[in-house]
Order: C-alpha cells, then sequence, then structure tokens
C-alpha cells in the first residue's frame, strides 16, 4: 500500500500524532496490577517533539493511566533508573498531567492525525481484547493510508483488528513485537526473584505465536535489540527499548 500525503495542500502543516497508552488493568495470570511502559510513551514523544510535531495523548477508556513500576525510573528495582527521557517527562508537570487526564479513544479524529502510536506495557495483554474502539480507530487509519503503528506489547492489538472486509490487519504482514526469547526472559527472571513458581508465566499468551498463527511474517533482532519495521503503512516495535527506533522510522515516513 503507498502512503498519500495526508495533509496536501499545506506542507507547513505541522504533523500530528495521536499516542495511545493502556488504562490500568490487572493480570489474570499473576493478579497484580499492570498498565502501560513509560520509555514507549516518553521515547517516542521526545522524538516527535524534535521532529516538530504535534503529539496529543489518549487511552482506549480515557483518564488517568498507571505505568507498570518497572518502567519508573524511581522504581526500587533500579530496572529504568538510567532512562532520563522518562525521568524528565515525569518531571514536567505539564507533561506529566498528559497521563492523568487521557482522551478516550473515541475522540480521536483521524482527519486530524497522520499517524497513531499504540505504545505496549502489559495491560494490553490482558486489555486489548476488548479495546473495540481502539481496533477500529487503528483500522481506520491504516484503511485511510496512514501511518498505523504499535510498540512492544501493545502489538497485541493485531491479534484483534480486522479491516472492513474482514480480514485481520496482520495477515500477510510482516511485523515485530516483544519476541519469544524476551517472554523467555522475562519468566526466568520472576521464577529466579521467587516472585513467580516456576512454569507459570508472566503473560496470557505471546504476540510472536499469535501472530504466526494468523499469517504475520514475524520478525525480531534479537533480545533486547532496539528494532523496528514498516509495512506499507502499518509499523511495529519490536520492545521497550525500540521507541526512539520505531519513531525515526515514522518521520523518516512522514517526514518533517
Amino acid at each position: 500500500m503507498s502512503l498519500r500525503d495526508p495533509n496536501p495542500s499545506n506542507k507547513n502543516k505541522p504533523k500530528r500524532v495521536a499516542i495511545v497508552i493502556a488504562n490500568p488493568a490487572t493480570s489474570s495470570t499473576t493478579g497484580w496490577p499492570v498498565g502501560f511502559w513509560w520509555s514507549e510513551l516518553t521515547h517516542p514523544y521526545h522524538a516527535f517533539h524534535e521532529a516538530g510535531y504535534e503529539v496529543e495523548v489518549f487511552s482506549p477508556a480515557g483518564g488517568r493511566c498507571e505505568a507498570d513500576g518497572m518502567s519508573d525510573p524511581r522504581d526500587a528495582s533500579g530496572y529504568s533508573a538510567s532512562d532520563l527521557i522518562s525521568m524528565g517527562f515525569i518531571s514536567t508537570p505539564g507533561l506529566a498531567a498528559l497521563v492523568e487526564k487521557t482522551k478516550p479513544v473515541v475522540e480521536i479524529n483521524a482527519a486530524r492525525f497522520d499517524a497513531i502510536v499504540v505504545a505496549g506495557g502489559q495491560a494490553p495483554m490482558f486489555a486489548f481484547d476488548k479495546a473495540l474502539e481502539l481496533q477500529k480507530k487503528f483500522v481506520e487509519f491504516h484503511e485511510a493510508g496512514k501511518i498505523a503503528c504499535a510498540l512492544c506489547h501493545g502489538v497485541a492489538l493485531l491479534r484483534y483488528a480486522k479491516l472492513s472486509n474482514g480480514e485481520l490487519l496482520a495477515k500477510g504482514k510482516t511485523v515485530t513485537g516483544f519476541a519469544n526469547v524476551e517472554e523467555d526472559f522475562a519468566d526466568n527472571a520472576v521464577w529466579e526473584m521467587g516472585a513467580l513458581p516456576r512454569g507459570k508465566h508472566l503473560m496470557p499468551w505471546r504476540i510472536e505465536d499469535e501472530l504466526k498463527k494468523i499469517g504475520a511474517n514475524f520478525v525480531q533482532a534479537g533480545m533486547w535489540r532496539g528494532f523496528a519495521v514498516r509495512d506499507g503503512n502499518l509499523i511495529t516495535g519490536q520492545q521497550n527499548f525500540s521507541g526512539a527506533e520505531t519513531a525515526r522510522l515514522i518521520i523518516e515516513t512522514l517526514g518533517r
């Protein structure tokens, strides 16, 4: 599918991106509260801002969203302690407020935006099957020839998103997302910590396995490597270290 210029009459009009983060949810496998992942919002946001884009933040239901704890640079685990971009975002009142009062995806007017980006975190794996309005908006962008992008576990959306002809959007497409090798690493980490019994998985299903089942060509760059891939106007990013790569691919596609 070729991309058409979404703003053919005004080359000086800033590009606009709608970033969607997940609402709080509860893991059905662990019982833990789950949410979005900070770097999958903040790193694309930073890249788009640097490119002169306008960005708005949405969530499936709207309202206050909460991040997965380990994605917070202030978390006691120290997992994301070096994520200075997220720390800067969190520490800037005007930006932090975007997460406190997200707009519901039903309010996304696709005609106003050039791209939609669905961030990950753990919550999408437990909630995006019911996020029907988000599924519709994502397909609307794709069928309009605009960029439809999902990142990390946000790619879970592609298990459900169907085109207007009833076909799954991801069928026959080259995509990436949180890979099996990364799921194995995450499972082993929580087993070693004693946070879960050995053999019990963090996720209820795996993106790589399910997308292959529906006929997608799933590719990945290796564990924890920043990676994004474009197939027409569908762009996907591998995991939480791929936010900048994903945003750059969108910027290369849309221009400035």
